[in-house]
């Protein structure tokens, strides 16, 4: 039995665990990583530290099955992180001079990506999403959705964008049938958005 709940920071470890499993374009990425922290440094901390009133978990008996993370505002929670959440993993993990996918993450750590300012300013609020493959299927990742902008309408936000792989068709198909449409492109990776007000 699956439930959708609030997350605390006692879910880290399973929210972190879900994030590594489904770190490549939606599959396991333990197998590339030497640190299995990395992913979730980046992808799922801040969230749950800084943004905890729209972090959701999907949790059964196994523990953390999936997650819907969210920034209302997108800049704040950039500035907010600048501040509070980079500086001291910026002390651990210092810049790398290899191009192994643990550099590649640590990079991160240090130049976070930013979405177009363009982008920003018409959907200012951010989500994303994961799943393990036990929680598929069930309609959960579409109620974890409508949660969050439910959430995210109610605090004001206009609209909301995400960053899907262009690898990822099941992801991109989801986004889609749930009325996001694409804002922007890069060579690895689609903008969608979706307006709320």
């Amino acid at each position: 039995m699956l439930i959708v709940r609030r997350a605390t920071l006692h879910d880290l470890p399973g929210i972190y665990r879900v994030c590594l499993l489904t770190g490549d374009a939606g599959q396991d990425a333990s197998t590339l990583f030497r640190n299995p922290d990395l992913l979730g440094h980046v992808y799922v901390g801040p969230y749950v530290v800084g943004q905890a009133d729209l972090a959701l978990v999907a949790a059964d008996p196994g523990g953390v099955a999936g997650y819907c993370l969210a920034a209302r505002d997108t800049g704040d929670f950039e500035a907010w992180a600048e501040a509070s959440w980079w500086p001291r993993l910026r002390d651990q993990y210092p810049v790398p001079d290899d191009a192994s996918p643990d550099a590649e993450i640590i990079r991160l750590i240090h130049a976070p990506p930013r979405a177009p300012q363009a982008v920003v300013a018409e959907y200012p609020a951010h989500l994303h999403i994961d799943l393990l493959a036990r929680a598929r299927g069930r309609g959960l990742g579409r109620e974890l959705v409508e949660r969050q902008l439910a959430s995210l309408r109610g605090q004001g936000a206009r609209g909301v964008h995400l960053d899907v792989a262009t690898g990822n068709a099941n992801a991109i198909a989801f986004y889609r049938h749930l009325g996001f449409a694409e804002v922007d492109r890069s060579e690895s990776s689609i903008l969608m958005g979706i307006r709320l007000a």
